[in-house]
C-alpha cells in the first residue's frame, strides 16, 4: 500500500505527532497500536492507522457535539481487557 503524496503535510505532521504522543497516555490508543503491531505492521503503518481512528473519532465528536471520552472511543478494547 503506498502513501498519498498530495496531502497536507502540516495536518499530516501534526496527526502522526497526536497519535505518537497518545501512545503515552491513553490505554486504548496503546492497545490498538500494540494490536496492529502484533499483526505485522510496522511502527510508522501502525501510527498512521491510530492517527487515522483518531481521526474518525475526532469527527464523531464534532458531528455529535460530545466530549472525548476515553471509554467511548475504545469500547472494544476495553471489553478484551
Amino acid at each position: 500500500m503506498l502513501r498519498r503524496l498530495a496531502c497536507n503535510h502540516r495536518l499530516l505532521d501534526a496527526c502522526y505527532l497526536w497519535a505518537f504522543a497518545s501512545l503515552r497516555r491513553s490505554p486504548g490508543a496503546k492497545r490498538y497500536y500494540q494490536q496492529l503491531r502484533n499483526r505485522g505492521q510496522s511502527h510508522p503503518q501502525a501510527l498512521r492507522a491510530l492517527a487515522n481512528r483518531f481521526v474518525g473519532i475526532l469527527h464523531g465528536c464534532l458531528d455529535h457535539r460530545e466530549l472525548y471520552r476515553e471509554e467511548l472511543a475504545w469500547p472494544l478494547l476495553r471489553a478484551a481487557a
